[in-house]
């Protein structure tokens, strides 16, 4: 093994009397083409080309001697440190840290980023680094081959942003251009970049003053599920059944949530609070608009899509968890055939209960289905104020 190995962050300007140290002394040196050009690396060292980070981390392994590895930004974020510290190696490192890629990203479009969602995208995480870009108004993704500013708006279609495209940070090369979403998708960008992705409710500039908890904003309002008077005024179905949908499908960061049938945007609202992006679809072009408004008085970003189910859904994009507000057994086999994780539809007969668990079953899933019974009641005299009975099914993809 090494007798010592640095991890060295370089961001274009120049390095440390710490990594310069470190460079001299060193024996192997890793890294980028760009990294192994540098004046400071030794010619006496032995050069290894840093492409899979596996292969260098064994390279390092059997080295008898100092070893440096070079890296773009800071080295400990999202970096080469986590893959060189893996059991299967056995590393002990020294890192000199550089301004984060991302870090120097907000700083060339001057903006603040304590409130920014950080993602990674690659081919295989790209559709979840999109969903993310839907949620939230300000995202910094940090891009791979495949997976650029191209393919991000591309994926992105009928959501309006602004992209900050940075190529080649800290390089002679670099650049920074701003473009809107539709025009990203016909241009070849180059790698590596760092896209910021900016729009919808607090995008631009953030609040006036900084909030406590980087990337979240802590709901002004507590809990989930709410009475209609108690979020935002907007009307849904019964509070007790959106919360056993909400936790049967248990929407989280990264998951698109199809919400099928409105209403006034309760289910919606919901499940953009817990950080998912939500498509809000209805036939009543009324019912999304009401469900726009519900979303900007919370304060969360949500699409909403006019159009009768099952055709609409034809054009959406692939769903993680779908909820079904109506449309019986035609939208529950549409929607099983997009293969989300996780389905949730109610019925207000047994019949009715029995036709879409069949559909369900038919289409992979395993069902499960409970009455659900609730009475509301005036805790002053303990008299029934309203009763709801329904057939709650949920489907998980088998």
């Amino acid at each position: 093994m090494a007798d010592r190995v640095t991890v060295i962050g370089w961001d274009g300007s120049p390095l440390t009397a710490a990594a310069r140290s470190a460079l001299a002394a060193a024996t192997l040196v890793a890294g980028a083409a760009h990294h192994l050009a540098l004046p400071e690396v030794p010619a006496r060292a032995e050069r290894v080309r840093l492409g899979s980070v596996d292969l260098a981390a064994r390279r390092i392994a059997g080295h008898r001697g100092t070893a440096v590895v070079l890296a773009d930004g800071d080295p400990g974020f999202f970096g080469v440190v986590r893959a060189l510290r893996a059991p299967e190696h056995g590393l002990e490192v020294e890192v000199v840290p550089a301004v984060s890629s991302v870090a120097a990203a907000f700083a060339r479009a001057g903006m603040p980023w304590d409130d920014a969602r950080i993602v990674v995208a690659h081919q295989r995480t790209l559709r979840r680094a999109v969903n993310v870009c839907r949620a939230h108004p300000k995202v910094a993704v940090l891009t791979s081959p495949g997976a650029g500013p191209a393919e991000l708006a591309l994926l992105l279609d009928g959501i309006h942003r602004t992209f900050v495209i940075c190529e080649e940070l800290g390089t002679a090369r670099e650049q920074v251009t701003v473009v809107t979403s539709d025009k990203a998708a016909d241009h070849a960008w180059r790698d590596p970049n760092v896209v910021l992705v900016i729009g919808g409710i607090g995008g631009i500039g953030g609040g006036s003053t900084g909030g406590w908890l980087m990337g979240h904003d802590t709901p002004a309002t507590r809990g989930w599920a709410l009475p209609a008077d108690d979020t935002g005024g907007h009307a849904g179905q019964d509070a007790t059944l959106r919360a056993a949908q909400l936790a049967r499908l248990g929407p989280r960061e990264g998951d698109l949530v199809w919400d099928i049938g409105c209403a006034g945007g309760a289910f919606s609202v919901d499940a953009a609070r817990f950080g998912a992006a939500v498509i809000a679809v209805d036939g009543d072009p009324d019912a999304c608009a009401r469900t726009e408004a519900a979303a900007r008085a919370a304060g969360v970003q949500l699409q909403a899509v006019p159009g009768r189910a099952p055709h609409v859904l034809e054009r959406l994009p692939e769903p993680d968890v779908v909820r079904i507000g109506g449309g019986g057994v035609p939208v529950v086999t549409a929607c099983s055939d997009r293969r989300p994780e996780r389905i949730v539809a109610h019925a207000a007969t047994r019949d009715e209960a029995e036709a879409i668990g069949a559909a369900l079953a038919d289409g992979g899933y395993q069902v499960e289905c409970a009455l659900l019974q609730t009475v509301g009641l005036d805790p002053a005299d303990w008299t029934e104020r309203d009763r709801s009975v329904v057939f709650l099914l949920s489907g998980r993809r088998a």
